[in-house]
């Protein structure tokens, strides 16, 4: 397992752009880049051992709050899927929660220090703990979540991510929006049982992208028979257009996906485009990623090591991009297009998201967690349209006809 996630983190490398200047530069930057993958895989067998060994429920003290289900009824229940799921997103919020802080806390480290600052020229800002506010909240029909927001970062001007371990009684408008994806349910009251994660990360400079991932499981009762499946995925929306970091995103998930069935990328990418599609304004929200539902084959423990794998992908598709654009110059003109963008992202979670849809439904629907996706700031105006040939224009084309970023397609022609 460790040698598989050492060549496929060689392979993403080799993907991104970066790595072409790399193949020029002196043996110890190639000796970094081993390095990297090795950290890489000795972090991902580390994972695959603590899970192997049921050890996650040992590790409350690096969650970001104590899980939802009672650690005593967790240890009973380590092998049920409900126990592993609710496991597994604790602990991909708080790897993510983390990665994120981490780098709100190097950006304020490289501000000047109270010692360096002329106060007769400078306004002294003291640096801010740019921590994510963890709300742990229950419902009385079953369940709860931890919500967990940063907000008015340095690097991320808003970044949400929660959890939500669910259960009770489908409402008649969730159980129609399964059924016209073709569930066939009998009863009329169906209990159920929902866990996921899921992040929305808005930064505040227009060069790096907004990310938003949701990985989850579900479980429906109906007849004494019960019914299992996942669904998620990640996907980017930039403000500006870099194709090398719309590359390294794609190659990183297709990896997640090829680790598991050569066929999924290319199917779930496309699910992902058609997806986060906006009707009204004929264009997607982003450059896409991998998006699929109702995941239950070939076997449950198989189809949960696929979301695991596609989970565990977010934070080496997305935190590369991060590092190496939080300090690009930028104006206020494109800090306005980025206002207007977000108004986009904010038309389509509230008028086509599926999984903001059943959160407003549910009973006892916490809405400030389902809203927590929305930006802090977002802009409208009337019949907006970019300058001809402009870096703003060059995004809209990629919108409103995605690409194959990894030519799979072109690929699939030559050797045909």
């Amino acid at each position: 397992m460790s040698y598989k996630v050492a060549i496929r983190s060689f392979k993403t490398l080799t993907y991104v752009g970066s790595y072409k200047k790399l193949r020029d530069r002196p043996v110890p930057y190639y000796c970094a880049a081993l390095l990297g993958a090795g950290i890489v895989t000795y972090n991902q067998y580390k994972q695959n051992k603590y899970r192997a060994e049921a050890k996650e429920i040992m590790q409350l003290r690096n969650y970001m709050a104590e899980p939802i289900t009672p650690i005593s009824q967790l240890e009973k229940t380590q092998d049920d899927m409900k126990a592993q799921m609710e496991m597994l997103i604790m602990r991909i919020q708080a790897e993510f929660c983390r990665a994120l802080e981490k780098e709100e806390d190097e950006a304020w480290n490289d501000e000047k220090t109270e010692d360096e600052y002329d106060y007769e020229n400078d306004i002294f800002l003291p640096s801010p703990e740019a921590k994510f506010k963890v709300d742990r909240w229950t419902r009385k029909e079953g369940g709860g979540g931890i919500t967990c927001v940063l907000q008015d970062g340095r690097v991320f001007e808003k970044a949400g991510v929660n959890i939500s371990v669910v259960s009770g009684k489908l409402p008649p408008a969730a159980v129609q929006q399964m059924k016209s994806r073709g569930k066939n349910f009998e009863n009329k009251e169906l209990p159920f049982f929902a866990a996921g994660v899921s992040a929305v990360i808005h930064p505040r400079n227009p060069m790096v992208p907004t990310i938003h991932f949701n990985y989850r499981y579900f479980e429906v009762e109906d007849k004494n028979e019960v019914h299992w499946w996942f669904g998620g995925g990640t996907d980017l929306t930039p403000y500006y257009l870099n194709e090398e970091d719309a590359i390294h995103f794609h190659m990183t998930l297709k990896h997640a996906c090829d680790a598991h069935d050569a066929s999924y990328y290319e199917k779930f990418k496309k699910w992902c485009d058609d997806y986060f599609h906006i009707p009204h304004r004929g264009e997607r929200r982003g450059v896409g990623g991998i998006f699929f539902d109702d995941v239950d084959q070939p076997n449950q423990q198989s189809a949960f090591e696929f979301v695991t794998s596609c989970a565990e992908a977010v934070i080496p598709s997305y935190l590369p991009i991060v590092q190496k654009h939080k300090d690009d110059a930028y104006g206020y003109y494109e800090r306005q297009w980025q206002l207007l963008r977000r108004g986009r992202y904010v038309e389509f979670n509230l008028i086509y998201d599926r999984g903001t849809k059943f959160g407003l439904h549910t009973p006892e629907a916490r809405y400030e967690s389902i809203l927590m996706s929305l930006p802090l700031n977002a802009k409208w105006e009337y019949m907006h349209e970019p300058k001809p040939n402009s870096p703003e224009a060059k995004l809209m084309q990629v919108l409103k006809v995605p690409r194959d970023w990894l030519l799979i397609q072109k690929s699939k022609s030559s050797t045909t």
